[in-house]
């Protein structure tokens, strides 16, 4: 397999769960792909039912690419579970990323800004 498709590592040293991932993963850029074209296409086309057909294509591509993910997220507990946590989690994404990232420095016992020592001396 040729390394444009995304390969860094010597493909026989991959195993086939990895290769499959990878797949996956890559389909899944090219959907995402597919849908910013015809998203463009959408907005640039002047006809209606022209832009009518463009979306519906447009849209088959998120069916395509919520089914890869679906596949990677049933065989990656990370993933898993990151996506159980954020995934229409209500309220700004920002404040629940730092609200989480503060609430796992209290439970580490960490409740500094994070810039260190202001006594002078090396904070390292």
């Amino acid at each position: 397999m040729a390394n444009s498709v995304g390969y860094h590592e010597d493909e026989d040293k991959l195993s086939d769960e990895t290769k499959d991932r990878h797949r996956a993963i890559a389909s899944m850029m090219e959907e995402l792909e597919a849908v910013d074209w015809y998203d463009q296409r959408v907005s640039a086309a002047s006809d209606a039912e022209l832009r009518e057909v463009l979306a519906h294509n447009r849209d088959e591509e998120k069916e395509h690419f919520v089914m890869a993910l679906e596949w990677l997220r049933r065989r990656d507990a990370k993933l898993d579970a990151e996506l159980r946590e954020r995934l229409f989690a209500p309220g700004s994404i920002v404040a629940h990323e730092e609200a989480g990232n503060e609430g796992a420095r209290a439970a580490a016992g960490d409740v500094s800004l994070g810039i260190g020592s202001l006594k002078g001396g090396s904070s390292l």
